[in-house]
């Protein structure tokens, strides 16, 4: 017997009774952006690695230890997408979308990471972001805040997730802050474990993201980058403080909140939850108002957001069960004897025609009518319809309710306005 062929390692199947929750989920995000006027971009899911080395920066996790990149029969390097961005940016530089223009765009798909696989996090994840070009001000960075804020309440999980904001500044600003870090860091050596050594010349703000306890007591003690920040950087970060107070978005602000790639600047915020054990970010961004320009266009203020749909997944399954539960089939329809299962068939089109937003699904199975009324049961349809010999010959269909029991013959062309009735 052949050997069972698996899922690759972090790569993991999504089965009928999990997609469910995954539609109704991403239903209503698209409606919240639709509703913000924002329009859905599908850029490729393999770009050229240079895009990805050039836009997240080669001394990244990302960069150095996490992508999937690969040689085609070209010799040309390629690489999964593993982040949405920069495929952003590269489209719209691409096809002329930025100059002397502003755009609102979302997309959703898989992304790929190599990294260990653990509870909401796998080497192929699914994400959606929002990004917006050609608007510098604090309003659109808290309007992409609001936004988001809209999605939690829409999911049930408001109160499950907070809002954490920091500003990193300008690109001199953190040049300044990263020599003071720096200097910090080297007399305090003998406390900084193997990754924050590594990462202490490389890329010393994100030690500031340290999970390690002592590292976090040592940070206490290090220079703060909210007192290197520019004057024009500290007035956006107020206003944007200041825009959402007067929206009614509670907020902390954290200093030591710092983005893993390296192309942001100035806000930065991540949506934090405590509600699936460890704390975990549901969803983050931030201004990268030089990334266009990195990447071969003309200079064009940006910020954006991403959100990984897996984990989004696991808190509303956590918090909210009532908007985790299976959208059940409505009706069951059965056929029973000679040329019912014809005439079943064209029933049920009947029906799909007038009702388009029914779920009916028509029994293949055969076997006796007592098997068949079994297999509705096993469906979780609330309703079964019925044709025998008889209720074809007679153009009637037995509606039978599988909670209650209770059950009546009526003339199949008045069955969609019956079923109407029942199913509202």
């Amino acid at each position: 017997m052949a050997k069972n062929i698996q899922a690759i390692r972090g790569m993991n199947d999504c089965l009928p009774e999990q997609t469910a929750l995954w539609q109704r989920i991403e239903t209503t995000l698209k409606q919240v952006l639709a509703s913000y006027g924002y329009g859905e971009i599908r850029t490729p899911i393999v770009e050229q690695t240079p895009l990805f080395k050039r836009a997240i920066g080669e001394v990244t996790d990302v960069v150095e230890k996490e992508m999937y990149s690969f040689e085609d029969r070209n010799g040309e390097s390629l690489t999964l997408r593993p982040e949405g961005t920069a495929g952003c940016v590269r489209a719209g530089i691409e096809h002329g979308l930025f100059h002397n223009q502003q755009q609102r765009v979302w997309y959703i798909g898989p992304m790929f990471r190599y990294e260990r696989p653990q509870k909401g996090r796998y080497r192929q994840f699914h994400q959606l972001g929002a990004e917006v070009f050609g608007l510098a001000g604090p309003d659109i960075d808290a309007e992409l805040i609001l936004l988001t804020a809209r999605w939690w309440r829409a999911l049930g999980i408001a109160e499950h997730v907070r809002l954490e904001l920091n500003s990193i500044g300008s690109l001199a600003a953190r040049a300044n802050y990263r020599e003071a870090l720096v200097a910090f860091l080297e007399q305090h050596k003998q406390q900084l474990d193997e990754d924050c050594l590594r990462r202490m010349y490389s890329n010393p703000l994100r030690v500031l993201d340290s999970k390690n306890p002592q590292v976090q007591a040592l940070l206490n003690q290090a220079p703060s980058l909210g007192d290197y920040l520019d004057e024009e950087s500290q007035q956006h970060f107020d206003g944007l403080c200041q825009l959402l107070t007067l929206a009614g978005i509670p907020f902390r602000i954290n200093h030591r909140l710092v983005r893993g790639l390296d192309y942001y600047n100035r806000t930065v915020f991540e949506w934090v939850t405590e509600s699936l054990g460890a704390q975990g970010t549901v969803c983050a961004g931030g201004r990268y108002d030089g990334l266009v320009e990195q990447l071969g266009g003309r200079a064009t203020t940006a910020v954006g957001f991403a959100m990984g749909l897996e984990r989004l997944v696991l808190l509303v399954q956590a918090v909210n069960p009532a908007f985790s539960v299976a959208a059940r089939l409505d009706v069951y329809l059965i056929s029973s004897g000679a040329g019912a299962q014809n005439a079943a068939m064209l029933l049920a089109e009947q029906v799909r025609d007038a009702l388009p937003n029914v779920k009916l699904m028509l029994d293949y199975g055969g076997g006796s009518l007592k098997k068949q009324i079994t297999r509705a049961d096993k469906s979780g349809a609330r309703i079964a319809l019925i044709l025998g010999e008889n209720e074809v010959a007679t153009q009637q269909v037995v509606v039978k309710d599988l909670a209650h029991g209770e059950q009546c013959s009526v003339p199949q062309q008045q069955v969609a306005e019956h079923l109407s009735a029942i199913l509202g």
